[in-house]
């Protein structure tokens, strides 16, 4: 069975053909680390997770790189701005280098809370420089790259193609370029290495054009080139990056290398879509991670589901109310597997393709899953094949032991649910109070109800007899 995945540089739904039978290299954009990473950067991780794992689930060898930028992202993703490290020091009063751990420690707590394999390599940007530095001195040489007293700049002028992935309108772009462009050429062109002003920066390091810190965009393009060649099979990573990231590291590739493409194929995550007046911010800090869901009483693994009851190509839209629903069926799904384990012994349970009964489940939620990770129509089959009555329970362990390890979602361990709490009459109010005005649409009271249930001590926990008090956990 092909595996078929949407490429953005095609704008077509492609069958994978890797550029070596049987291996698939993937390199994933990871996070800048000068902050947690919140769940709207999560839930583009889960998605890179759940292509790794269908990938394997194919049969593929996969080589799955992620980078840690730790050094060079300015606060404007293109060439305006602090060095988002620098700024993050400065606010907590630590070092950059202390921020860079931090919060690289945060991003894979996270990871691991909502199953999201380890890639098989990270790299730090910052243990990368002699590669940046080599790729630059190659775009020198060939002509694509100039010195200014601010900069290396790659010249964006001297390729026709800049722009490819994002289908950039570049007479658009460049209309207006002779009015402040500072030392570049042309408004398009980008940073390579920056040179250090003032102050002796915390990040900083010698290079032939002088003192400073690599862009942003180079250490992906020099870090995916040393660990899965000059052309791989995919990248990933959130559609923000299609117009100026992702779009920059492959003329850069392309330019130093001289092969094409750079990525065969390119993936997209859609944004997160917050609803009733929920808004995130890292600049004042206001934003949800998946600690602060913990905290608020629902299982990571909640919000998993949540994400794969979206297709990752399609806005994913949260609210509490949302998550309240992937939340009550996460448990339903948990309990229903817990029953079927009780009946037999999982590990006895035998491969789904060897399995008659078994097949047609296991073939619509291979084809649902190999057909650009359609993990909503996945899931709908295999929650069929649990409540399928002619099926054994060692039948629909089968599967669901099988397709778990695509979603991810720690179906196979038994689920014991906690006891609930004693809450007094005036939380119980409350809680009352906030299914009224829910029907009444009074989103804002419902959320104020909620948070003074939480400052209580409680959570809402809903159940097929209707929401209920558990205590929240310490």
């Amino acid at each position: 069975m092909e595996v078929k995945l949407y490429n953005t540089m095609s704008r077509a739904t492609e069958v994978f053909d890797p550029i070596e039978a049987g291996q698939a290299g993937i390199y994933t954009c990871g996070p800048t680390v000068y902050h947690h990473a919140h769940i709207g950067n999560m839930r583009a991780y889960v998605a890179a997770d759940v292509l790794v794992r269908t990938l394997r689930l194919s049969g593929l060898n996969v080589k799955h790189v992620m980078n840690i930028t730790d050094v060079g992202h300015l606060t404007s993703d293109e060439d305006e701005g602090d060095d988002k490290m620098e700024v993050g020091a400065a606010r907590e009063g630590i070092t950059a280098w202390d921020i860079a751990e931090r919060y690289t420690v945060s991003f894979f707590e996270q990871s691991e809370k909502l199953n999201i394999k380890r890639p098989n390599i990270v790299c730090r940007a910052t243990d990368h420089i002699a590669q940046q530095i080599t790729m630059i001195e190659q775009l020198e040489e060939k002509g694509f790259a100039y010195k200014t007293d601010e900069a290396v700049y790659f010249d964006t002028t001297k390729i026709d193609d800049y722009g490819k992935l994002a289908r950039l309108d570049l007479e658009g772009l460049r209309g207006g370029e002779r009015v402040d462009l500072g030392a570049k050429h042309s408004k398009t062109d980008f940073a390579l290495w920056k040179f250090s002003r003032g102050e002796k920066r915390q990040m900083e390091w010698d290079s032939p054009w002088g003192v400073g810190f690599p862009g942003w965009h180079i250490e992906c393009s020099a870090m995916s080139a040393h660990y899965l060649g000059d052309q791989f099979d995919i990248h990933t990573g959130g559609i923000d990056h299609i117009p100026v990231h992702h779009t920059n590291e492959i003329c850069q590739s392309e330019c130093a290398t001289g092969k094409a493409p750079f990525a065969k194929y390119w993936l997209h995550s859609e944004f997160l879509r917050l609803l009733d007046d929920i808004k995130m911010s890292k600049s004042s800090g206001d934003f949800l991670t998946v600690f602060e869901l913990e905290n608020r009483g629902y299982d990571p693994l909640a919000f998993r589901l949540l994400c794969l009851k979206a297709h990752y190509r399609t806005a994913m839209k949260f609210s509490w109310d949302v998550l309240d629903g992937a939340a009550t069926q996460y448990r339903r799904m948990r309990l229903a597997v817990t029953a079927l384990l009780d009946q037999g012994d999982a590990d006895a349970v035998a491969d789904t393709a060897a399995d008659e009964a078994t097949a047609r489940y296991d073939t619509l939620i291979r084809s649902a899953l190999y057909d650009d990770l359609a993990t909503p129509v996945a899931l709908t089959h295999l929650q069929a094949a649990i409540g399928d009555d002619t099926l054994s329970a060692a039948q629909k362990l089968s599967l669901v032991k099988t397709f778990d390890g695509v979603f991810g979602l720690s179906l196979m361990e038994p689920f014991v649910e906690e006891s609930g709490s004693d809450a007094g009459e005036d939380v119980q109010a409350m809680l009352e109070a906030r299914q009224q005005a829910r029907k009444d649409k009074d989103w804002a009271e419902a959320d104020r109800l909620r948070e003074a249930i939480a400052a209580a001590g409680y959570v809402i926990v809903d159940t097929p007899d209707g929401p209920k008090l558990e205590a929240a956990k310490a």
